[in-house]
Parts: C-alpha cells; sequence; structure tokens
C-alpha cells in the first residue's frame, strides 16, 4: 500500500462529530486522491496546504489536557507538527513528542480522532494545515521539558478552564467530540 492510500484510509476512518468536520473529512480525500502533493516540502508553505499531525496530550484521572503556547501561530494549541514527506502522520506524531515534549508518545488511541483542515493565523499566516489529532496519554505532574524555540510555555487544563479565544478555533469541538468518547 501506497502512503498516500495509507493516508486515505486514515482519513475515511474517522467518525466525524458534526457536518464541519464530515466536510473537512470530504474535502481531503478529494485532495489526496487528486494527486498533488500532500507533504510540505519547503518552510513555511510549500505546497500552500499539506499534512499537520497534532498531539493531544491527555491526564484521565485529572480530566485534563495538555496545550502549548504556540510562537508563531501565538495561540494555545497541541503540541504537534508537519508530517514529512512520505512520512505515516502517527509516525509525525511519534517525532514530534519526542521533539517537542521530550517523551516517548503512548497513544491513547493508536487512530486520529479529529480532523481539520484550517488556514493558518499568526506569524506564517495564510497556508491550509490539514491536521489529524491523535490522543497520547500524559500526567499533568509530571515535569515536561518541551521545545523552547517553539513555545512560550505548556500548560495542563481542564476542560472548562481553555479559553477558547485565546486557541486553536477547532479546539472546541475537539473537545467536545473527545468528551463525548470518554
Amino acid at each position: 500500500m501506497t502512503i498516500r492510500n495509507a493516508i486515505k484510509d486514515l482519513v475515511q476512518n474517522i467518525i466525524p462529530c458534526d457536518e464541519l468536520e464530515q466536510h473537512h473529512i470530504d474535502q481531503t480525500l478529494l485532495w489526496i486522491q487528486s494527486g498533488v502533493p500532500i507533504f510540505r516540502i519547503q518552510k513555511p508553505d510549500i505546497p500552500p496546504k499539506h499534512l499537520v499531525s497534532y498531539v493531544v496530550l491527555y491526564d484521565e484521572n485529572a480530566q485534563k489536557i495538555l496545550l502549548v503556547d504556540h510562537k508563531k501561530a501565538q495561540l494555545w494549541v497541541p503540541a504537534g507538527g508537519h508530517v514529512d514527506v512520505d512520512e505515516h502522520p502517527q509516525e509525525t506524531a511519534k517525532r514530534e513528542c519526542a521533539e517537542e515534549l521530550k517523551i516517548d508518545a503512548c497513544f491513547w488511541h493508536h487512530q486520529p480522532i479529529f480532523l481539520i483542515s484550517i488556514i493558518t493565523v499568526g506569524l506564517t499566516a495564510g497556508h491550509t494545515d490539514v491536521s489529524f489529532w491523535y490522543v497520547l496519554k500524559g500526567d499533568h505532574q509530571q515535569d515536561y521539558t518541551f521545545d523552547v524555540s517553539e513555545f512560550n510555555t505548556i500548560r495542563w487544563f481542564g476542560f472548562d478552564e481553555i479559553d477558547y479565544g485565546k486557541s486553536d478555533p477547532h479546539l472546541k469541538r475537539f473537545v467536545d467530540k473527545f468528551r463525548g468518547m470518554l
């Protein structure tokens, strides 16, 4: 199976939480099937639409998720990053955990549970990220070392503590979907 087909299968297996996520899934499938490049080959935006993997650390006991104050996005978002050429998005999630949070990925669920396609904001605004959202096991009492070149800080948030006005515009939808899965 080609990596493009593997990614197509990954997208098809996401169960949408609403009409917007279904629209993002449908548009992403058309985009993948079109044959255009889907991996970023040059920072920040070549091609202008490319794949990303988010990693949401979740502390089940405390009912909290870890978000990062991202320097370029200028928002609270999950950790994560761009999918390298011919890399599976789950491998990206593992790599980004190691690079950005200095931990080994321990998946809560091995498949992404959410997908968005969004025009970026902040310092590298204007291109489209198609983002897979993976949930990983975390511990809010652990002292995480993070990549200070990318993040101002990191913080654990209870589901009702998140300032959605200063976060990824789809974070609330993700949280609602994830809470429904618990």
